[in-house]
């Protein structure tokens, strides 16, 4: 993992809601699309493992897209998310609405993103993140662009990186006593 600033950690540090976009993040952004129109999709092991551990050590994780999909609907009950929003129209209206049900400041909220769809979410969360394969315009407006790209592992270094900042990380990596959680 690169060098993380000083006031990217100090932003790290508050949070308690990551909110994750799905393709282009989640996913490596394809589509894949059978002759029945059956849509599949690829999700990173390790990427269910950071977000495992998230919830472990107490930082909710939650979904907001675009797309409605059942792969996505599936993944997220196996991670056992709770806060999972599929055929949104606008991300900002239902990022507001999850920000005032949690009862959290925008500083104690993280954002990954990887396109124009979440500039608005970026431009308000206490850590605004984007995928480094993701739309370069969003890269002025973030406090850190992942090494990894969506779908590759960019959720697994967020999650290290907000465990790490929060002195949380050695513990979660050693407890691993049940590690079939680890998805």
């Amino acid at each position: 993992m690169k060098r993380i600033s000083t006031a990217v950690r100090k932003k790290a540090k508050a949070i308690k809601l990551l909110l994750l976009d799905v393709d282009g993040v989640l996913t490596d952004g394809r589509i894949i699309l059978d002759h029945r129109g059956v849509e599949t999709k690829e999700f990173d092991v390790r990427d269910g493992q950071g977000i495992v551990l998230l919830m472990r050590e107490g930082i909710e994780v939650g979904l907001i897209t675009a797309r409605n999909s059942k792969a996505v609907r599936y993944r997220a009950k196996e991670l056992g998310l709770r806060i999972v929003h599929q055929g949104i129209q606008s991300k900002a209206t239902t990022y507001g609405e999850i920000r005032r049900q949690s009862g959290l400041a925008e500083m104690q909220i993280a954002y990954i993103g990887d396109d124009i769809g979440d500039l608005e979410i970026l431009h308000r969360v206490g850590l605004a993140v984007t995928v480094n394969d993701g739309w370069e315009e969003l890269f002025r407006f973030v406090d850190y662009i992942t090494d990894k790209p969506g779908g590759r592992g960019a959720v697994r270094e967020v999650a290290e990186l907000l465990l790490k900042a929060q002195n949380k990380w050695d513990a979660s990596a050693k407890n691993t006593t049940n590690i079939s959680t680890l998805r």
